[in-house]
């Protein structure tokens, strides 16, 4: 046996070790399973789920499922809330995985349930709505009558852009009893997605103007001097600097609340994607090492729910939180060294072994036959704590995916 094979044992049996002393039953993680293994049924198992899912809601005129409540039943949401295009997108992936027309036919069922929000300006959130959606949909099947829906949308978003502030605003004021003037949330990154490949699509230089102007400016304004972000900066309108910067979803103003951490990995992830601007890749690079040389990311890399919570080890982990960073780190890997990739490789194979695991992963005919259970939404507000969410999944199969092309090409 070389050196090689024996580190790596002797590395297997620490990591191990660390896992059971943490107080899981690691056994059940399939450390030693080929993680194309894992990929494969963690897949076959989501698209189960997902079926199930569908079906329960084909009655349901117009609703698309959001969380499950206490009682582990199926809680809905109408197609304006900002969740909605997650589970058509979901229908998409499991499409492009089995190639079973069925799952095609439901996901283009379910995302017509959003197709109306492409017209509205009174929110951010297009791209989660419309993008997750009709973006697969039109990258898996090329219908071009999705074409116009997402031109629609991006027109809708950019006109929520503002010159002053260099921003699209995330929340009206209605929203937060005008607690801010004019806000902007981390989570905001993720809708560029929409505005750079439309770009692209329709010649339309104007999304990419407000997409590239938006994330320099949260480049500037959202980080602090560690990497890690605040969740909300509000801006004043006539100056344009900001005029308060705090973290609403999070433990306080100065933590750093997990999710939002991994809007803004993903998000500088992606625009460097669209753009090949360095100054994005710097930034992806940096919030991956606030992440990873965390003291208190655990040792199965399922972070809590806010890094600074003041009763971690005895406080939730947020499983959506660790889907998103999973999918970022695996897209991360393709673009840097390679040992910076291989170290967000094996963190992202360590976070799929876990949420695949029997602690993370939801059991059929339960909490509404969604993928996963453990993920916080809104903590302070005491709202989708440690429950299933819509996102974890999405960003849950969109991280296995990723991860079984990239295997794959190797």
């Amino acid at each position: 046996m070389g050196l090689y094979q024996k580190l790596k044992i002797v590395k297997s049996i620490v990591f191990i070790s660390v896992l059971f002393i943490s107080g899981c039953n690691w056994s059940q993680t399939n450390e030693f399973e080929p993680i194309e293994k894992v990929i494969d049924e963690a897949l076959h198992f989501s698209a189960r789920q997902s079926l199930l899912m569908a079906n329960s809601l084909l009655e349901k005129d117009g609703l698309l499922p959001k969380t499950a409540d206490r009682y582990g039943n199926l809680e809905t949401c109408n197609p304006e809330w900002w969740v909605s295009g997650f589970f058509p997108g979901l229908l998409w992936y499991m499409y492009e995985f089995t190639k079973d027309d069925k799952y095609k036919q439901l996901a283009h069922s379910f995302s017509m349930r959003v197709a109306d929000q492409q017209y509205f300006t009174t929110t951010h959130d297009l791209g989660f709505i419309i993008f997750c959606s009709f973006g697969n949909g039109y990258r898996l099947t090329g219908d071009s009558s999705y074409l116009k829906i997402i031109e629609t949308a991006s027109c809708s978003l950019v006109s929520r852009f503002r010159e002053s502030t260099g921003c699209i605003r995330s929340w009206d004021p209605a929203e937060w009893n005008s607690r801010w003037e004019y806000p902007v949330i981390i989570d905001n990154m993720m809708n560029l997605e929409m505005l750079l490949w439309a770009c692209h699509q329709f010649n339309e230089n104007r999304f990419c103007d407000v997409a590239i102007t938006h994330a320099n400016t949260t480049l500037k304004n959202h980080f602090r001097p560690d990497n890690s972000s605040y969740h909300v900066v509000s801006y004043d309108t006539v100056t344009g600097l900001p005029e308060c910067k705090n973290t609403a979803q999070g433990y306080g103003n100065e933590s750093s609340w997990a999710r939002g951490q991994a809007w803004g990995l993903y998000g500088f992830t992606m625009a460097y994607r669209y753009t090949g601007d360095t100054i994005y890749l710097n930034q992806a690079k940096r919030i991956a090492g606030f992440l990873l040389d965390h003291p208190r990311l655990p040792a199965d890399k399922i972070p809590y729910w806010d890094f600074d919570a003041p009763n971690i080890p005895d406080c939730y982990r947020d499983a959506s939180a660790a889907c998103i960073i999973c999918s970022a780190l695996t897209e991360l890997s393709q673009y840097v060294i390679p040992e910076l990739s291989e170290e967000y490789l094996n963190v992202a194979e360590t976070q799929i072994r876990t949420l695949n695991s029997p602690h993370y992963r939801n059991t059929t005919n339960n909490n509404g036959n969604f993928i996963l259970k453990h993920s916080v939404g809104h903590m302070p507000d005491n709202s989708e704590v440690d429950v299933p969410l819509t996102y974890a999944d999405y960003y849950f199969v969109e991280a296995l995916i990723r991860m079984k092309k990239l295997r794959g090409s190797e």
